[in-house]
């Protein structure tokens, strides 16, 4: 699994006092390439798992609870959705159905001639970091590179960027701007170590006759620092091809990621697997969290990864969970990943509503985790009808309930009601009922989130005699309402909710006395 299994930390304290860089020597496996040495800021971290098990999830990262990223680039521009750079090189899949018909053949016009038709000519992020904030969200991520090896920044070691070609313009850079006068923690996205394997397919040809004699462009060697020249390592489909082995690759990701943190110094760096190339990926997150030290005299720096391909060490940052959730509280924050629709804009998508959103989210912060969530745009960057009616209901809903979700914390339990959403990636549903309820805790106050609006009495059994016996309920509230009259009994806590205001559907109450902490 791991690429790199020795490293050599040579870093002494007059390094230190003299601000010179900690050189990180890690040995090569294979390929011929030799040792790397690895330039990374010094700090308290190191890239051995012991180093990294010691860090703590900042407070800001706790107590935000919802972010907005922009998973957004030039595969938005075919309107076909998600993997269109991989797949527009797979016969027989839609994408490469749609690409023959609307572009031409992969041989003739390939991925290379899809970047300059993403111009962006309506992206507006001041406008667009404005309706996030608005929507309840504390920091936003935008992408870095996805697997099509496209860097949205004005790279230093890749020609293929945004600043010189498609938009011609620093989306990283207009992003954090915009992210920063809103007050929003910024995040930046990687998705290239699963890059070199993921993209195999445009080294191909068609294998049937006709086109049996014309190699895609993936194959002509004037663009092989686009389409990578990694011949040997094809992605298929299981957890052991995701990561190349090859250490030439391992620098190249190391040195374009490094770039980015250096550059653009954010708060959460998320990585599409788990930590990339053993000691190389762990040097990597040792240097974000030393150049947040450096930056601001304590971490505040975010590492989000993955349980799968490549290395798991949730002690050593934040776990992700691609479309899904964790089952019960977690002890350690967590943070959940997913898209209102097709993660780039697909044109025949199906997208969640603001009441679905907002019933994730519940459960999740209920169970100590974050909802990282993509808001879908259209290429030209601006937003489908789909996605600002989201952040309509996200607004609206938010003015009114904040409070219940913002600078929280996990009571007892997380819930209670007929429905579970299930553990593990690509689980999830926001389909609940009035019977599902939700709890988050702050200030002395227990917050009850009802997932859909009760008809008639509402009953909450896990405040009822039985089940508290030493607590005393004195108020219940209705967040933006009025106080409520409530019983309390032994199987549960009986209440009645006035009649929903227009376009409300997730209603919160909130509840003070003794005995409920």
């Amino acid at each position: 699994m791991a690429a790199f299994s020795k490293r050599e930390v040579l870093f002494a304290p007059l390094a230190a006092a003299l601000g010179l860089p900690a050189v990180a020597r890690a040995k090569g496996s294979g390929g011929g390439f030799g040792d790397i040495r690895l330039d990374a800021v010094p700090g308290p971290f190191n890239s051995s798992v012991a180093s990294l098990e010691a860090y703590r999830t900042p407070d800001w990262f706790r107590d935000a609870k919802f972010g907005i990223w922009s998973h957004w680039g030039p595969q938005a521009v075919p309107g076909q959705g998600d993997w269109y750079a991989r797949y527009l090189y797979a016969p027989g899949h839609p994408h490469y159905d749609h690409h023959v018909k609307t572009y031409g053949h992969p041989s003739k016009f390939g991925y290379k001639d899809i970047i300059p038709l993403w111009k962006a000519e309506r992206f507006d992020p001041e406008a667009l970091m404005a309706k996030y904030a608005g929507a309840g969200a504390k920091y936003f991520v935008s992408m870095g590179v996805h697997h099509d090896n496209f860097d949205l920044w004005n790279s230093r070691h890749h020609r293929w960027n945004a600043a010189v070609m498609g938009p011609k313009r620093d989306i990283v850079g207009a992003w954090k701007a915009a992210a920063t006068r809103q007050g929003l923690r910024f995040g930046v996205s990687e998705h290239l170590g699963a890059s070199y394997c993921w993209w195999y397919p445009n080294h191909l040809f068609d294998q049937f006759w006709g086109k049996m004699d014309a190699d895609y462009d993936g194959a002509d060697p004037r663009y092989a620092d686009l389409y990578h020249d990694n011949r040997d390592e094809p992605y298929r489909g299981h957890a052991d091809t995701w990561y190349t082995k090859n250490p030439k690759f391992h620098r190249r990701w190391f040195d374009r990621i490094r770039d980015l943190i250096d550059n653009y110094q954010p708060d959460l760096l998320y990585s599409d697997g788990g930590i990339p190339f053993g000691d190389v990926g762990r040097t990597m997150v040792a240097h974000l969290y030393n150049s947040s030290i450096a930056r601001s005299g304590k971490l505040e720096a975010v590492y989000a990864h993955k349980q799968g391909p490549g290395e798991f060490l949730p002690k050593a940052g934040v776990q992700d969970v691609e479309r899904g959730a964790l089952e019960g509280i977690n002890p350690l924050p967590w943070q959940t990943d997913t898209s209102n629709g097709d993660w780039f804009f697909n044109q025949n998508d199906r997208f969640k509503t603001a009441k679905q959103v907002i019933g994730m989210l519940a459960d999740i912060v209920s169970k100590n985790g974050n909802l990282l969530l993509n808001v879908v745009q259209y290429p030209d960057g601006s937003l489908p009808p789909q996605s600002e009616e989201l952040l309509a209901g996200l607004t609206a809903w938010m003015k009114v309930n904040s409070e219940a979700i913002h600078g929280t914390r996990p009571w007892k339990i997380f819930g209670e009601g007929p429905t579970n959403a299930k553990a593990g990636a690509f689980t999830e549903s926001g389909d609940y009922t009035a019977q599902d309820i939700r709890f988050t805790t702050k200030g002395g106050a227990l917050y009850a989130i009802l997932l859909g609006w009760p008809q008639g009495e509402s009953a909450i059994r896990s405040l009822g005699g039985e089940a508290l016996p030493d607590a005393r309920i004195e108020r219940v509230d209705l967040l933006g309402g009025p106080k409520l009259r409530f019983r309390r009994e032994a199987d549960a806590l009986w209440l009645t909710l006035p009649p929903p205001q227009s376009g409300a559907s997730i209603p919160v109450v909130r509840i003070r006395g003794r005995g409920l902490a």
